[in-house]
């Protein structure tokens, strides 16, 4: 027998450990230096300019202001709350003392990014006391078996559904991190019609991250970006339409062939040997929830359940809600079910704690993924980079310059997760160069869209690994099921960018 122990590939909680080891090397490496930086003042209405070391300027909050800064963004992009957070002002680019990060400050980035996540993190647990309450009801093994009964036969439908449902909801309102929420529902009942963790993460995380590379009228991406640019975000909407439509068609059509071969043979499965834990993870075995009756009262908490999702959806596109709001309204819900659910104060509390600590390792990772982007900041590396990429790509012919862009942006994407957070730093810098090539800013702006989302769907320091460790997928299997969908945003995204750069020029 040999001793040789199969080889396990490492834990997202040891992948993002030897990332941060690295982002404490490059701030040893990459040259520091930084933007001057424009916010808006709304307690005094007026513009306050950060520039390192320097003490800050205030501006009058004016259109003249702006353009005395070169920056092409309207007024009213400030004032009403449109943009928030601080904004690079073009040619203030400027290297600055190396701020060098030390073993000592991992271990205190981890702590500072975890304090970071502190909202995401809560919303998590509230998700996970909630579930764990409605477990103990039976109400999700009650309504599984309903379900399969009614399926069978019609599988495929249910991830079809979702997947165009998530694909919308990513190109209207950038759905991501509240992805999460979305799993703890739906995970069950793939697994309940026969698929795997992989068909899971597919119609949920893929899908939405497919629909928000081609965000139409997403407020957290495109829209943002486009004020930044200085254009209104309806430039562009019908070849970022165009691609929606092929990107979702491609998901589809990549998970029908793989259901497909799922069902013709199980050990096809990219994560079968993963396969018991994950099952052990979302369907509750326990004898007293096996065979129950699927009852009015267990309809209803069901019911109240998946009602907070719309809740939520709308809350973020209508009724500006973030985290804490989204967490509040899930725990108002959960406060409903306990008190219909006819369980006994204690049994209502260990369920309530035992479902919240089952996603501890979950919000952990966020936590440690945004202690990578502290270190990143901290460092001062990060404006560097953009304008080493900046500089590079300046004066190329027009079509070579936008697929440059696309190039750039994927790179960015890994140093900056956050797709607002990108924007309102790049854009200023970006944008202008796309009008010394004679093409329309807006086709920079797909080009942000489309590379920055390549690249997530597999940065570490984005929401790839959180969903991983929800779904006890490895790694690289995930890059091994991801990548076909990787080259076809590519391709999608080449070919519009091309078609456009063509018609504009």
């Amino acid at each position: 027998m040999s001793m040789r122990k199969r080889f396990k590939f490492p834990t997202a909680f040891s992948i993002l450990f030897f990332i941060l080891i690295i982002a404490v090397g490059l701030t040893w490496i990459i040259p520091a230096g930084s933007y001057s930086k424009l916010t808006y003042d709304s307690g005094n209405n007026n513009f306050v300019v950060k520039t390192y070391q320097q003490a800050d300027r205030h501006l009058p909050a004016t259109k003249e202001s702006l353009d005395s800064l070169n920056i092409k963004i309207d007024l009213k992009n400030f004032t009403e709350g449109t943009i928030r957070k601080p904004v690079a002002i073009p040619n203030s680019y400027q290297r600055v003392e190396q701020n060098p990060k030390g073993l000592q400050d991992i271990a205190i980035s981890m702590v500072h990014g975890t304090i970071e996540a502190a909202d995401v993190m809560v919303f998590i647990f509230v998700l996970g006391g909630m579930i764990g309450v409605i477990n103990r009801t039976g109400a999700f093994n009650a309504g599984l078996s309903a379900l399969a009964k009614r399926t069978k036969g019609n599988e495929f439908f249910i991830v079809f559904s979702v997947c165009v449902l998530m694909a919308i909801g990513g190109t209207t309102c950038g759905i991501e991190e509240e992805a999460v929420a979305f799993y703890p529902i739906l995970v069950p009942v793939f697994l309940t019609l026969g698929y795997d963790a992989i068909v899971c993460v597919g119609a949920i995380f893929l899908a939405s991250s497919m629909g928000t590379a081609f965000s139409t009228v997403n407020p957290f991406s495109v829209v943002i970006a486009s004020n930044a640019a200085g254009i209104q975000f309806t430039e562009g909407i019908g070849f970022r339409a165009v691609g929606l439509v092929l990107g979702t068609a491609c998901v589809i059509s990549y998970l029908y062939w793989y259901c497909k071969k799922l069902k013709a043979d199980p050990t096809f499965s990219y994560t079968y040997t993963e396969r018991e834990e994950f099952v052990q993870s979302y369907i509750k075995h326990d004898e007293a929830n096996q065979n129950l009756e699927f009852s009015t009262r267990r309809k209803i908490i069901l019911s109240i359940f998946c009602i907070a999702f719309p809740i939520m959806i709308w809350g973020v596109m209508a009724g500006g809600w973030w985290f804490p709001e989204m967490a509040a309204s899930f725990l108002t819900l959960a406060i409903i079910i306990m008190f219909i659910s006819k369980l006994s104060e204690d049994e209502i509390v260990n369920a309530f704690t035992k479902g919240a600590s089952e996603l501890v390792a979950v919000s952990l990772i966020i936590g440690l993924a945004r202690g990578v982007n502290l270190v990143l900041e901290e460092g001062m590396v990060s404006d560097t980079i953009l304008a080493y990429l900046s500089d590079l790509v300046a004066g190329m012919p027009s079509s070579i310059f936008i697929l440059a862009q696309l190039v750039v942006f994927i790179f960015l994407g890994l140093f900056v997760p956050s797709s607002s957070g990108l924007a309102v730093l790049s854009m200023p810098i970006m944008a202008p160069l796309a009008d010394a090539v004679g093409i329309p800013r807006h086709i920079v702006v797909s080009a942000y869209n489309w590379g920055q989302y390549a690249m997530l769907f597999l940065a570490p320091t984005g929401l790839v690994l959180v969903t991983l460790q929800m779904l006890h997928i490895p790694f690289n299997k995930w890059v091994k099921f991801v990548s076909p969908m990787i080259g076809a945003l590519l391709i999608i995204g080449s070919v519009l960018l091309l078609i456009q750069v063509y018609l504009y020029t």
